[in-house]
C-alpha cells in the first residue's frame, strides 16, 4: 500500500448487523447477506467503527435509515477522479460533476454513510469521492495505534 491509499482492498461496504452489508455496485448500491463474501478474506475496520456513538449506531441498523443509500448509483467517473488526484492532474469542475450526479464508488458509499450519521472517517477534509478502500484500511490502522 502506498501513501495514497491505493492497496490490495479493492472493495468496501458498510455493515447493518443482523448479517447484512450495503455494498455500491455497478447495478446500483444493494443490501445483501454478509455470507455473499468469504469470511477469511473480509478485513473489518473495527477501529473506525468503534468511535461511532451508540446513536449513530442504532441509526445505522434502522432500516428507514439505510434504505436511502438502497439504488444509489455506482460512479466510474470516481475512478477517472482518484487517477487524477493521485497524478496531481487537475480537473476543473469534475467533482461537481460527480456530486451532482449522485453516483457513489464503493468506499464513497462507506464514508458517505458514516458522515450522514454525523460521523467524519476522515478528519482532513478530503471529498468523499477521493476515498478508496486502502484509505479506509489505513485510517482504521491510524485509529487502532491511536
Amino acid at each position: 500500500m502506498n501513501g495514497d491509499g491505493f492497496s490490495v482492498y479493492e472493495h468496501a461496504f458498510t455493515s447493518l448487523g443482523n448479517g447484512q452489508i450495503l455494498e455500491a455496485e455497478p447495478g446500483g448500491a444493494r443490501i445483501v447477506p454478509i455470507t455473499e463474501y468469504n469470511p477469511n478474506s473480509i478485513y473489518w475496520c473495527d477501529a473506525i467503527g468503534s468511535r461511532m456513538t451508540h446513536d449513530q449506531i442504532m441509526r445505522a441498523a434502522d432500516p428507514v435509515f439505510y434504505s436511502q443509500f438502497v439504488g444509489i448509483p455506482y460512479s466510474f467517473l470516481d475512478y477517472q477522479s482518484l487517477v487524477l488526484h493521485r497524478l496531481h492532474i487537475p480537473a476543473p469542475g469534475l467533482r461537481t460533476y460527480i456530486k451532482n450526479t449522485a453516483h457513489e464508488i464503493c468506499s464513497q458509499l462507506s464514508d458517505d454513510f458514516c458522515a450522514r450519521l454525523g460521523y467524519h472517517v476522515f478528519t482532513d477534509g478530503r471529498w468523499a469521492g477521493d476515498v478508496t478502500p486502502g484509505c479506509l484500511y489505513k485510517r482504521d490502522l491510524e485509529l487502532r495505534r491511536a
